[in-house]
């Protein structure tokens, strides 16, 4: 009975649990069910990695600037590790994709990607630092590249979650910004402005490299070999002046140096000459005699002092005052082709007597014809002069004259600006002349130089600087 009893019981107990098991097993078909459901959906809706990685809040790495380079003070490009290209306008003060993939390629092909530049300001060995000071800290530098002594970039390693890409600077690597501030805005216009006047500068030398070479040096003298008579150029890269022959010679500012010309007195002995730190080499030469025949009545003019010396005021007040920049950006031409009768410093005799030596040269042509500006520049005096006749003189600039005289006709006047071969007179044989013919010559601080030195060239081309 009792047996019986815990039979019963037993099956009483077990039946909950088949229920139990049952609804278990209920339970996760309808859950595999509801999973197989959304597996489903999510297998229809097809995610991709992109998406999945985004779900899972996961950031694939920026890409990295790779390369760049500025093409100018404003344009440039930058290449990213991930192959695309950006490019700016405004000196990287803001970048943006390029137009195009060919577009990209194409900027990202300008140059040869090393950073250097064969402009004029360019420094003259290419800077590359391992390592720049930014705020207060060391900065690994990655590229950099200067257009000129001052303004450079650099791409910094890393990027230093910087507003943009590249630091610049405007003192030469001194000091760098992140940004292109209005005072770094303003300087690069100024150097802007610097280069420009740099390019004038250097177009008057003979070739590229010798403008590099000139203007790089922080002195330079052309030429550095001399003969009495002569006149030499001086250029630094610094304000300043020199002494010479007990005057002294303030250097002018021109393009990105200081110059001023160095007159060579007939008076001054041969030897070697300190000009600044530069030497001057002067070397001796003999001149020729000229004898002339002139009547009583032309031989007395030279006694009329008070008619002389009334001119000579004329003339000393026109050379005192002269431009303080190059009014010329060529080579100077002959004025006038006519016969050399008397070439520069011949020892003159005037019947039988010394007179002075011939300090310029005489170009016979018949009278009327055309004398042209040996080039730019301002009439500082045109006027009928007692030896001289009628009579130009033309301001070049930094203390450059050139002289005109015993034209028939004079076709400038005092104060106009003229063009290297402008008509500004005629061949004629007024004042102390014996024929029709151009005096002509150049006068350097108000010393007479050698024409001869001057046709063809620019005073930077007189010869390669001194060493």
């Amino acid at each position: 009975m009792k047996q019986r009893n815990k039979t019963a019981a037993s099956r009483a107990v077990a039946a909950p649990s088949r229920k139990l098991g049952l609804s278990l097993i209920v339970s996760a078909a309808v859950l595999a069910g509801l999973v197989a459901a959304a597996y489903g959906q999510r297998s229809a809706l097809a995610p991709s990695i992109d998406a999945v990685i985004e779900s899972l809040e996961v950031k694939r790495p920026a890409p990295e600037v790779v390369e760049f380079r500025m093409t100018d003070f404003d344009n440039g490009w930058l290449k990213y590790s991930d192959g695309a290209v950006k490019v700016t306008s405004d000196g990287g003060a803001q970048w943006r994709e390029a137009a195009s993939a060919a577009a990209g390629e194409k900027a990202a092909g300008d140059g040869d990607g090393s950073g250097r530049s064969e402009r004029i300001l360019a420094p003259a060995a290419e800077k590359k630092p391992a390592s720049i000071e930014y705020g207060a800290k060391t900065v690994a530098v990655k590229q950099s590249q200067f257009l000129t002594d001052r303004i450079g970039w650099a791409l910094p390693e890393g990027g230093l979650g910087l507003p943009a890409p590249l630091l610049v600077t405007t003192d030469g690597g001194e000091t760098w910004h992140a940004e292109m501030t209005a005072d770094v805005k303003a300087a690069v216009e100024a150097e802007k402005k610097r280069e420009a006047e740099a390019e004038l500068e250097a177009s008057l030398y003979e070739t590229p490299e010798a403008a590099r070479q000139a203007m790089r040096a922080p002195s330079s003298l052309m030429p550095g070999r001399v003969s009495p008579g002569d006149v030499a150029l001086l250029r630094q890269d610094k304000p300043g002046s020199v002494e010479w022959q007990g005057k002294t010679y303030k250097l002018q500012p021109f393009g990105s140096g200081y110059y001023t010309y160095i007159p060579i007195p007939m008076s001054v002995k041969p030897g070697d000459y300190s000009i600044g730190d530069r030497k001057l080499t002067i070397q001796a030469k003999t001149f020729d005699t000229q004898y002339l025949q002139v009547t009583k009545q032309m031989e007395s003019m030279r006694q009329d002092t008070v008619r002389i010396q009334a001119d000579q005021k004329k003339i000393d007040a026109a050379r005192s005052k002269s431009e303080p920049a190059f009014l010329f950006d060529s080579p100077f031409v002959q004025p006038v082709q006519g016969v050399l009768t008397t070439p520069y410093g011949h020892t003159r005799y005037v019947n039988g007597k010394y007179d002075s030596s011939h300090m310029a040269i005489d170009l016979a042509a018949k009278e009327g014809t055309p004398v042209q500006a040996t080039n730019d520049g301002i009439v500082a005096l045109a006027d009928s002069l007692y030896l001289t006749g009628n009579a130009i003189y033309i301001d070049h600039g930094m203390g450059l004259f050139s002289q005109y005289a015993h034209l028939s006709e004079l076709r400038v006047k005092t104060g106009d600006r003229v063009k290297k071969g402008d008509i500004i007179g005629l061949v004629g044989s007024t004042g102390f002349s014996t024929g029709p013919h151009l005096h002509f010559t150049f006068w350097v601080h108000n010393v007479q130089a050698n024409p001869n030195l001057f046709f063809g060239k620019t005073p930077q081309r007189w010869a390669n600087p001194a060493q």
